[in-house]
């Protein structure tokens, strides 16, 4: 395919060139428009990028891994697991003490 007459390039830079004081009125917007930008765009230094989630903690002091995973984690990651947007439930047991990390989807409002 053939083109016909200069290319586009050639085209913008032939316009440019003989209307100056459009392409300065242009350019001293886009600086007006990315400085006013700059100034009103929200940034966060630090984003938060981990899951949304909730972190149970009990204790049952002197108590065995076993007997706290049987009587204490297990019951409540279950019964977890049935709670709304809820994405995985995991479980840790410890000599007297467990762990339960609640994952929920993404944009969910916990409070």
């Amino acid at each position: 395919m053939k083109q016909k007459g200069p290319p586009m390039i050639a085209k913008i830079i032939e316009f440019c060139a003989r209307n100056k004081f459009a392409v300065f009125l242009l350019m001293a917007l886009a600086i007006i428009w990315g400085l006013w930008a700059l100034k009103h765009t929200p940034l966060d230094a630090l984003p938060d990028l981990s899951d949304t989630q909730v972190i149970i903690y009990t204790e049952w002091t002197g108590r065995s891994p076993d007997l706290v995973e049987d009587q204490i984690t297990y019951p409540i990651a279950s019964t977890l697991l049935a709670a709304p947007k809820v994405q995985a439930v995991r479980g840790f047991s410890y000599l007297g003490s467990s762990f339960i990390y609640v994952i929920f989807e993404e944009g969910t409002d916990i409070y």
